[in-house]
């Protein structure tokens, strides 16, 4: 059993990857492992599909054998169903359960869960209480801030959170309205941490680059962060942030593009891993100096093949980029 040590969920300065539906799978978390992340998440797991055995859902709760740690998180808000998802994620191996209060998608905010949940508090609360009564792994929730203007009501469903066992909190410093875009209420998200002063608040949100994780700090006094949109496309900002590591040159730039893309081949086959390869590599190629006829090649990956002819031509067009990230030097 790879559990954390006792009373330890994160340690201090943690960097977290989030769990983001359609990429965390196995292949994705070994590109961020490889950039120096070790607290990792599955994709987010909607609680029916276990309710209702579905094969997908095997393979998105996959683990690898040299994972030391793996959260898995669950969005529902039918407190039955997570109840049964609960006792069948027992029989796995993670390292912590964590209950989604905060996605902002329609087709899941439509069906009254993840941020609609953290909007309904009285069944938010039965919700966890549903986990914490089958669920044999310590427990965690993540939200949104529920007002943009009023911390009370985020600290009020939090405090509550933690009376009923959450072992951390993350928080993200938007409202549902504002889902990716926007400032991040730093403000609310410190009135969070001070008011569970023994509870580790993982902060997140628009997260991208070591001078806006340094600013999170500082600002909401979370040592411990969680990265999202800001890694997607860009692992290295793991090492960058820590100062382990810094951007790669452009060999390393492809060696990870494509070992990436070749463990998607691992775990789907050819055919379906380069079709879900096709965003994956637009993210790689995002932000960093690159034509764009290879984002439209990008567009069109359908063979292992056709990766290795994009990586052959691919060089910065560029020599500064808009978005911040690293130009990737073309003499490397």
């Amino acid at each position: 059993m790879k559990q954390l040590p006792e009373n330890m969920i994160y340690p201090e300065n943690a960097l977290i990857l989030a769990p983001l539906s359609g990429y965390t799978d196995v292949a994705y978390r070994r590109a961020a492992r490889r950039c120096g992340c070790r607290f990792c998440f599955t994709e987010m797991v909607d609680c029916s599909s276990l309710v209702y055995a579905s094969d997908r859902s095997a393979l998105m709760l996959r683990r690898d054998d040299d994972e030391d740690f793996l959260g898995v998180q669950l969005v529902g808000a039918i407190p039955e169903h997570l109840a049964i998802a609960a006792e069948k994620l027992n029989d796995r191996d993670f390292s912590l359960l964590d209950l989604n209060l905060g996605c902002p998608v329609p087709k899941v905010w439509n069906k009254g869960a993840g941020a609609a949940l953290g909007r309904n508090p009285e069944l938010a609360l039965r919700c966890f209480e549903a986990l914490a009564e089958k669920s044999r792994f310590p427990l965690t929730a993540k939200l949104r801030i529920v007002h943009a203007q009023d911390p009370a009501p985020t600290v009020d469903l939090v405090t509550k959170l933690v009376e009923r066992g959450a072992r951390a909190i993350t928080i993200h410093g938007r409202t549902r309205e504002m889902f990716y875009t926007g400032e991040v209420n730093f403000e609310i998200i410190r009135a969070v941490r001070e008011a569970v002063p023994g509870t580790p608040v993982i902060a997140n949100g628009g997260i991208v680059s070591p001078e806006t994780a340094r600013e999170m700090r500082e600002k909401t006094g979370c040592s411990r962060l969680m990265l999202a949109q800001g890694a997607m496309g860009n692992p290295w900002l793991f090492g960058r942030i820590d100062g382990t590591g810094d951007d790669p040159g452009l060999e390393a730039w492809k060696a990870l593009v494509r070992s990436h893309i070749c463990d998607m081949i691992s775990l789907y086959g050819e055919e379906s891993a380069m079709r879900c390869a096709r965003k994956i590599v637009h993210d790689y190629l995002k932000g960093r100096g690159f034509p764009s006829c290879l984002r439209a090649q990008a567009s069109a990956l359908a063979a292992l093949k056709d990766l290795d002819d994009l990586l052959d031509i691919a060089k910065p067009a560029v020599s500064r980029s808009p978005s911040g990230r690293s130009i990737i030097d073309p003499a490397d």
